[in-house]
C-alpha cells in the first residue's frame, strides 16, 4: 500500500475550539543582524485535545525550539501561544512558572529525576512543590498502570533505565495536566522500552483523554502517535494523520531530509 501524501495546512484558517494549545505566527530569532538565526518563522498549529501528536523534521528545522514555546520553556521573540484560553505569552514569570506546574507535564530524554529521592518522592515532587496533594486513588492507578507499585521505594540509581522513564511519565501525569510534553522521551531507551514508554503515552491519551505533544527523530516512534507534525526551515511543511513507519519516512524524504 502507498504511503499517504502529507496533508498541508492553511496558513491563517481560524483554530478549531478543542484545541488544548496552539500557536499563531510564532517566530523565535536567535541572534542578530547578519548572524541571526530564525528557528521559527511564523508557525500557526493547534493540537487537539485528548490527542497524540507528534513533532518532527530534519536537524534545525526548530521542532524543540517549538516544543519549548508551546511549553512555557522559551520566550517567542514575536507571536502568541495559546494554553487553552490562556495566552502564555502574555504571563509574567511567576505566572508561567505556575503554570507549568499546575496545568503542564514534561518528560524528557534524560528523565530528570533527584538522586536523593526516591520513586515515590520523585513521582509527587512538582505537586508539592505547587501546594497541592495528590488524589490517592489516581495515583494508585497511575503507579499500577506503570507498574512501578513495587519501585516506589527505589533510588533512580536503583531502577533501571525504563524504570526511571516510567517514574517521569508517572510525574508527569499525575497532576492532570491540560498537556503533557515529551522531548524525545525514548532517546536513553533499549528499543523494547522504548515501545514501552511510547504504548502507556499513547494508552494515557486513550484511556483517560490526555494530551500528548512529542517530539521525536524516529518514525517508528511517531508511528504511536495519532497525528505528526511536519517542520521544515521554522515553518509547518504538513501534517501526517494515522501514521505509521512508512508514510512519516516518506514524508520525511519530500522534506529532503
Amino acid at each position: 500500500m502507498s504511503a499517504p501524501v502529507p496533508v498541508m495546512t492553511v496558513p491563517g484558517e481560524p483554530p478549531p475550539t478543542a484545541d488544548a494549545v496552539r500557536a499563531s505566527g510564532l517566530t523565535r530569532t536567535y541572534g542578530s543582524g547578519s548572524t541571526a538565526v530564525h528557528a521559527l518563522a511564523g508557525v500557526d498549529v493547534a493540537f487537539a485535545r485528548g490527542a497524540f501528536t507528534a513533532i518532527m523534521g530534519p536537524s534545525g528545522s526548530g521542532k524543540s525550539t517549538l516544543m519549548h514555546c508551546l511549553a512555557g520553556l522559551d520566550t517567542p521573540t514575536g507571536g502568541q501561544v495559546f494554553l487553552g484560553g490562556t495566552e502564555l505569552t502574555s504571563l509574567r514569570d511567576d505566572q508561567l512558572t505556575r503554570l507549568r506546574r499546575e496545568r503542564i507535564g514534561f518528560v524528557f530524554q534524560s528523565f530528570n529525576l533527584l538522586p536523593v529521592l526516591d520513586a515515590r518522592e520523585n513521582i509527587v515532587l512538582p505537586m508539592q512543590l505547587a501546594g497541592r496533594r495528590p488524589d490517592p486513588s489516581w495515583f494508585d492507578a497511575v503507579v499500577a498502570r506503570l507498574g512501578l507499585r513495587d519501585r516506589l521505594r527505589h533510588r533512580p540509581s536503583e531502577l533501571s533505565g525504563g524504570q526511571q522513564q516510567r517514574v517521569a511519565v508517572a510525574r508527569a501525569l499525575l497532576p492532570r495536566p491540560d498537556v503533557v510534553f515529551a522531548d524525545e522521551p525514548t532517546g536513553n531507551l533499549d528499543s523494547r522500552s522504548g515501545a514501552e514508554v511510547l504504548d502507556l503515552l499513547r494508552s494515557s491519551v486513550r484511556e483517560t483523554g490526555q494530551t500528548v505533544v512529542m517530539v521525536t527523530h524516529d518514525p517508528a516512534a511517531a508511528a504511536y502517535a495519532d497525528r505528526v507534525v511536519l517542520l521544515a526551515d521554522g515553518r509547518v511543511a504538513g501534517d501526517v494523520h494515522a501514521p505509521t513507519a512508512d508514510s512519516v519516512l516518506a514524508a520525511l524524504r519530500g522534506l529532503g531530509a
